[in-house]
């Protein structure tokens, strides 16, 4: 079998590039929505949980949240349950999040509460 190429052990911990940066292009259209969202007054805009609560578990920033429902609009994902999915496994979504992972029920309530 040495004609083959091989691929890397999935249990090497140099598999993948140190950045996720690497993976997303200069033209990739999540830079966009990125710079579109972080541009906003979410405050002035309406939104709500810009400024966090003093007590109980920290919230994910309302603009983290717009990230993926406008991501979800460009890729014709509409589902929380598909954006949830796609937040664990689609590499531009993480870039675009921070590799944050929110449930779907948040990302249905944030949709929900921010018309």
């Amino acid at each position: 079998m040495k004609r083959f190429i091989q691929g890397e052990h999935r249990g090497q911990s140099t598999l993948l590039p140190e950045s996720l940066d690497d993976y997303v292009a200069d033209t990739n259209p999540v830079r966009v929505v990125d710079v579109f969202v972080d541009e906003l007054d979410l405050g002035t805009l309406g939104f709500e949980g810009v400024v966090p609560a003093e007590t109980g578990r920290p919230a994910y920033h309302p603009a983290d949240l717009l990230k993926i429902y406008i991501y979800g609009y460009l890729n014709r994902i509409q589902s929380s349950r598909r954006l949830e999915r796609e937040a664990q496994r689609n590499v531009e979504l993480m870039w675009l999040t921070g590799r944050l992972m929110p449930d779907f029920k948040t990302i249905a309530n944030f949709r929900k509460d921010n018309g």
